[in-house]
């Protein structure tokens, strides 16, 4: 990728305060560190000649705190810009997800990688790299003219020496960013690998197959590890590069001036500045070259994370219609990356009350409920209905208090809330928790029962205001007592909701007042 991708700035607005910052201050170190210059060679040569060192010494000392202050307020602009930065891209990109199709999503571990890992290494490129590059786009240029004006042959010299650093460090940097990109691979392996072990933990342990998957994990460290090396070589190799072309260069600066004042051709004062000038316009490029390799991690995950936030990916659409509950149309789904259709010519309406929808697995019943939400985006046909109110198989429940997992649709009364556990039996187990409501409970809802789980996400269900309600496989972990009261909860909620359920149940399917029989090929509807 490129050393500034002014895409960053388009799609994260937050990032471009600091930024703005960071260049403004940028400008100040680099008419502070010309000053520095001015002030130190006055006081060296009233040193040398005897003259008055008091009024350079003051100014030397105003330059030095200057620009430690000016250094300060970098090391704070810079820490502040990068957590900007990394918090407004994580932001940036969970909204993107939530208002894409699932088509539109990556994988888990990818999704995982970048908002997670990847944002996180954003934080040295931004804080790190950025001011390295605004001094390195400011500093060379005023030192240049300031030693145009003082010594054009030293400046010369640094004229024709100095663009063969960014030229060298680009070489090296393009064969640095293939390193990277492997090893920015081989973490994500890494992450998702984990990732898959972690969920299917249990059924490894029953498999004894654990250890086996230790070491996997340990070859794909490994992995991961070689490309790390590869990559620091030759970060070192190219840091070494530009401190010796660097060097070489100041070095002919300063035997030419040398020359010259050991010849009397050139004044004490010029050939001062000219030695002191010339590292300070290689030193921000150098700098450059070594923050990038530091933040080269940051650099392949921002781009990664941009090509996410600028991917074309058009919201599934679901016409909104009066008089109409839910309707679907000749709809067809082809997976990404396949070609045959899970779904096809599906055609129905629901009306108020309760509509079944069964078939045989793999059919393609959970697929429809997400088309019908506008999770998804069918490849033909056309889905017409209010506002809907989704239970997955996989119930969400992020992590945080009961209260706050049943209103996540919405706020409700605390009496509202103990009618929906009444309803779906729960109030019992919620009393008798040290804290009821406002009990805690973890990720995923860690700390509750696969039935609870289910009975808490049906409770939320009842308090939603959506005027359709989709079920997939709402008794799909309960037993025979606990299943016979979601199904009167069922039949309420169908009393003043459209309810579209997928199911098994023969006991459920005979509640239904329409049943809407998935095929391969189309939809039987039966009444």
């Amino acid at each position: 990728m490129r050393p500034f991708d002014p895409q960053l700035l388009r799609t994260a607005p937050a990032a471009r305060l600091p930024v703005a910052v960071l260049a403004v201050v940028g400008v100040f170190q680099g008419v502070a560190t010309i000053g520095l210059t001015f002030a130190l060679t006055a006081l060296v040569v009233a040193v040398v000649e005897g003259g008055d060192r008091s009024v350079p010494l003051r100014w030397l000392l105003g330059a030095f705190a200057l620009r430690a202050v000016l250094g300060w307020i970098v090391e704070r602009v810079a820490a502040w810009a990068g957590v900007e930065v990394s918090t407004a891209l994580r932001r940036a990109l969970i909204e993107r997800w939530l208002a894409s199709p699932a088509e539109g999503r990556p994988a888990p571990d990818r999704a995982v990688t970048l908002a997670a890992q990847g944002a996180a290494t954003i934080e040295p490129y931004a804080a790190r790299f950025l001011p390295a590059l605004v001094a390195a786009a400011v500093v060379p240029g005023l030192a240049l003219i300031t030693l145009a004006v003082v010594d054009w042959i030293s400046a010369l010299i640094v004229l024709i020496t100095l663009p063969l650093l960014p030229f060298f460090a680009a070489l090296i940097g393009r064969t640095t960013q293939d390193e990277t990109e492997r090893r920015w691979a081989a973490l994500s392996a890494l992450a998702g690998h984990f990732l898959d072990v972690m969920r299917g933990l249990p059924t490894l342990v029953s498999y004894g197959r654990a250890g086996r998957q230790v070491e996997v994990i340990g070859q794909v460290s490994q992995q991961h590890r070689a490309a790390t090396m590869r990559t620091l070589r030759l970060a070192f190799l190219s840091s070494a590069a530009l401190e010796l072309l660097a060097s070489i260069s100041v070095a002919i600066v300063a035997v030419t001036v040398g020359l010259r004042l050991s010849h009397a051709t050139m004044p004490l004062s010029a050939g001062l500045l000219a030695i002191l000038l010339a590292p300070e316009a290689y030193w921000p490029i150098r700098r450059v070259g070594a923050e990038y390799h530091a933040a080269a991690d940051g650099a392949e995950a921002l781009s990664g994370i941009l090509g996410e936030l600028t991917a074309a990916h058009a919201a599934p659409q679901v016409a909104r219609a009066p008089g109409v509950a839910m309707q679907a149309r000749d709809l067809s789904y082809i997976y990404p990356g396949s070609n045959a259709p899970v779904l096809q010519g599906i055609t129905f309406a629901a009306q108020p009350g309760l509509t079944a929808i069964t078939g045989v697995s793999g059919v393609g019943k959970s697929t429809l409920l997400e088309i019908l939400a506008g999770l998804r985006t069918p490849s033909t046909g056309q889905v017409r209905g209010g506002p809907v109110h989704l239970v997955t198989q996989r119930p969400f429940l992020s992590a945080g208090s009961l209260r706050e997992a049943l209103t996540l649709a919405g706020p409700a009364t605390d009496e509202q809330l103990w009618s929906a556990l009444r309803a779906v039996g729960l109030d019992g187990t919620v009393a008798g928790l040290p804290q009821s409501l406002a009990t805690t409970i973890g990720d995923d809802g860690f700390g509750l029962s696969a039935g609870q789980r289910a009975r808490l996400v049906l409770a939320r269900a009842t308090l939603s205001a959506a005027p359709v309600i989709l079920l997939d496989e709402p008794t799909a972990h309960l037993d025979a007592d606990a299943s016979a009261t979601v199904h009167d909860v069922i039949r309420t909620l169908a009393e003043r909701h459209t309810v579209i359920v997928v199911t098994h149940r023969p006991e459920l399917i005979e509640l239904a007042d329409r049943h809407v029989h998935l095929l391969p090929t189309k939809a039987e509807v039966r009444s």
